[in-house]
């Protein structure tokens, strides 16, 4: 009988635990395309937030940034013929400039005004608005993509990882590391949690404004143009993915902690992992469900984010 049982039990085991280690690859799996997808989301939540906790404007024309950088990218690629490396460094550089000039030819002007912060809202959505229409006069309503060819890929362990997410993966994780060196140790960095806390005592102090604000804002396309980049390169484009990316790059500022840059960096890797469990576990179509049922518990139950604060209202 107790051989029987050992049989018995071996036998299980031997049906059962293929579908096991299957079952745990397919969840690593599901777990890095969800880190890659994060640290997309960290890219453009730090390029969010960069502008909103510096200058409190809701910086909705960032969406619009973000789709010029995918096009930039795709024109310098596919119609120039650039290199890949010089294409994406030209959309970052020419996409910095397309953010620089938002704030010289919109914001500024109404910061001197005195404009309320509503006001500069709305600016930036008739902003938004029309470089969507430009883009798809442009280059037409149809989604696009880099290359069709077929892009090399990495299996390991049944884990499997394409170029363009190695690409992610690497470069991005590089970038966020360093920015967040960048903003904690550099002089700019202090800058800008300065301007973030009071302007006028910023200009008191002696530091100016404008030229604070132009980098601020550069820095935040650079930043944009690099997540638009390679998620581009992966998955193509078309003129209105820009709204989508930008309520999951605010969701993940929120979750991070609003006031903090590096914050956005776990918010984004969290909301990136969340979404890729629910389509591991229900379907894509839920991922929507998802983000905004996380921002609304943190909004009801924890406003201030993970590593972010209450401020004291006078």
């Amino acid at each position: 009988m107790v051989k029987l049982v050992i049989i018995f039990d071996i036998v299980n085991f031997s049906i059962f635990a293929p579908n096991i280690i299957y079952c745990i690859n397919m969840l690593l799996q599901f777990l890095i395309n969800g880190l890659i997808t994060g640290i997309l989301y960290s890219l453009s939540a730090i390029g969010f937030a960069l502008v909103y906790n510096t200058t409190r404007i809701f910086h909705i024309a960032a969406a619009a940034i973000y789709v010029a950088a995918a096009y930039i990218f795709y024109f310098a690629f596919s119609v120039l013929g650039l290199p890949l490396w010089m294409a994406g460094l030209s959309a970052l550089i020419a996409t910095a400039l397309l953010s620089v000039l938002t704030e010289i030819i919109v914001y500024r002007p109404l910061y001197k005004k005195k404009s309320s912060l509503n006001v500069v809202m709305i600016a930036s959505i008739g902003v938004m608005i029309i470089l969507t229409n430009v883009i798809a006069l442009l280059f037409g309503n149809e989604s696009k993509v880099l290359t069709n060819s077929i892009q090399k890929v990495y299996n390991r362990a049944d884990i499997i990882i394409t170029t363009p997410q190695l690409l992610q993966l690497l470069i991005g994780g590089v970038v966020i590391i360093a920015f967040v060196l960048f903003s904690r140790f550099s002089k700019f960095g202090l800058k800008a949690r300065a301007l973030s806390n009071n302007d006028e005592l910023f200009s008191i102090m002696g530091f100016n404004i404008r030229n604070t604000r132009l980098w601020v804002f550069a820095l935040s396309g650079v930043l944009l143009a690099l997540g638009s980049c390679l998620s581009a390169y992966d998955i193509g484009m078309d003129p209105h993915i820009g709204m989508t990316l930008l309520i999951n790059a605010m969701v993940a500022m929120i979750i991070g902690g609003m006031g903090r840059f590096d914050a956005c960096v776990m918010g984004g890797l969290i909301l990136g992992i969340l979404q890729s469990l629910v389509v591991y576990q229900f379907s894509a179509n839920w991922q929507n469900a998802i983000t905004f049922l996380v921002l609304l518990i943190f909004l009801f139950f924890r406003p201030q984010g993970i590593l972010g604060f209450k401020k004291r209202v006078v």
